[in-house]
C-alpha cells in the first residue's frame, strides 16, 4: 500500500501542468540575455567546423521535436498530468540549453559576422520556443495561436542548415541584404519622384490658370491644394543630389560584395568583418535620408542626415562630407575598401 501511495504523493507536490508551463517560459525567457551578450567559451581545442555544424543542426533538429511533442500533448484534452509535464518541460529545456551551448563553442576568430548570423539564429529559435510555451500556458487545447507560435518555432529551427558556414559566405549574405534594402529604398524613392514630379507639374498649371479662383482647386482634376503633399522646385532641387548619393550607395556596395565574392579569401576573418561593420552602416543612413525627403519637406531634416548620419560613414574612413555632397556622381571611396582583396592581401 506505501509502494503505491508514492506515486501519488511524488504528483501531489508537483505544480499544476499549466503552471509548469509558466515557469518555463519565464526560464527561458531568463536565458535570452545571455545569448544576447555571450562571449565564446574559451577552450584549448582546435575548433573543427564540421563538428561544429552537426552538433548544430542536430541540436536544432532537437528543440524542433521537443516543440512538435508539447505542442501535440497540450493541444488536447485532457492535459498532461503534472508528472507528464515536468518530463516534457525538462525536454524543452535541455534542448534549449543544448543548442546555446553549441552557440557558444564558435570560437570569435571563426569571424565577428559568422557569430552574428549564429547569435541571430539561436535567438529566434529560444524567443520562439519561450512564445510557444507562453501561448500553450494561456491558451491550451487547439487555438490558431498555438499552430502559429509552433511554426515559427520550426522555421527557426529550419533556417539553421541555411546559415553560411564561413565568415566570407556570412559577409556575403549580409552584402547582399544590404545591397537588397538599399535597391528597395532607391526604387522607392524613384517611384516617388515620379509620382509627384508630374503632381507638381500639373498643380503649376493650375495655378496659373486659375489664379483668381483658388478654392476650386481641390475639384479641378481631383487634385488637393495642400502643398503638404507634393515638392515644391526647390524641394526637387534637393531632392536631385540625395538620389544620387543612394545611387552611389547602391553601386557602392554592389561592387563591394561582387570584390569580395570574386577575391575574398576565407581566412581574411578581421578584414571581412571590417568591410561589413562599414557596409551594415549604409541601409539605416539610406532610409533615413528616403523617409526625411517625402512630403513636406524639412530642408534643415534633409541637410543633417546626409551629413551626420549618411556621409559620415563614408566619412569615417574615406571621404570628407563636402567632397561627397558635391561630387554625388561620382562613386564613393569607400570601394577602396576592397583594393585589400584585389592586391590578395
Amino acid at each position: 500500500m506505501a509502494s503505491a501511495a508514492a506515486p501519488a504523493a511524488a504528483d501531489s507536490t508537483l505544480p499544476p501542468a499549466l503552471e509548469q508551463l509558466r515557469h518555463l517560459a519565464g526560464e527561458l525567457r531568463f536565458l535570452l540575455p545571455g545569448v544576447r551578450v555571450g562571449e565564446a567559451r574559451e577552450t584549448t581545442k582546435e575548433f573543427d567546423r564540421e563538428t561544429f555544424w552537426r552538433r548544430f543542426r542536430e541540436a536544432a533538429m532537437a528543440v524542433s521535436r521537443a516543440a512538435t511533442t508539447l505542442t501535440e500533448v497540450f493541444s488536447r484534452l485532457p492535459l498532461p498530468s503534472p508528472q507528464e509535464t515536468q518530463k516534457f518541460s525538462e525536454q524543452v529545456h535541455a534542448s534549449i540549453k543544448a543548442i546555446i551551448a553549441v552557440y557558444y563553442s564558435l570560437p570569435k576568430d571563426q569571424g565577428i559576422t559568422l557569430r552574428k548570423l549564429v547569435r541571430s539564429a539561436t535567438l529566434d529559435i529560444v524567443d520562439g520556443m519561450a512564445q510557444l510555451v507562453e501561448v500553450l500556458y494561456i491558451t491550451p487545447t487547439q487555438s490558431p495561436e498555438n499552430l502559429i507560435s509552433y511554426n515559427s518555432v520550426w522555421e527557426a529551427c529550419q533556417q539553421v542548415p541555411r546559415i553560411p558556414r564561413d565568415n566570407k559566405a556570412a559577409a556575403l549574405s549580409v552584402l547582399t541584404k544590404s545591397v537588397d534594402l538599399v535597391k528597395d529604398a532607391h526604387e522607392e524613392m524613384e517611384q516617388a519622384v515620379e509620382e509627384c514630379d508630374p503632381y507638381y507639374g500639373l498643380l503649376s498649371d493650375i495655378e496659373e490658370d486659375n489664379s483668381d479662383n483658388h478654392g476650386d482647386e481641390e475639384d479641378i482634376l481631383g487634385c488637393p491644394s495642400n502643398r503638404d503633399s507634393y515638392w515644391s522646385e526647390e524641394d526637387q532641387e534637393l531632392i536631385i543630389p540625395c538620389l544620387a548619393l543612394v545611387r552611389a550607395s547602391k553601386a557602392c556596395l554592389k561592387k563591394i560584395r561582387l570584390s569580395v565574392a570574386e577575391n575574398g579569401k576565407k581566412d581574411q576573418v578581421a578584414q571581412l568583418d571590417d568591410i561589413v561593420d562599414i557596409s551594415d552602416e549604409i541601409s539605416p543612413s539610406v532610409d533615413d535620408l528616403a523617409l526625411s525627403i517625402y512630403p513636406p519637406v524639412c530642408h534643415p531634416t534633409v541637410r543633417i542626415n546626409i551629413h551626420q548620419k549618411y556621409i559620415y560613414t563614408w566619412n569615417n574612413s574615406y571621404r570628407t562630407p563636402t567632397e561627397c555632397w558635391q561630387k554625388t556622381s561620382d562613386l564613393p571611396k569607400v570601394c577602396k575598401t576592397c583594393i585589400r582583396f584585389k592586391e590578395g592581401t
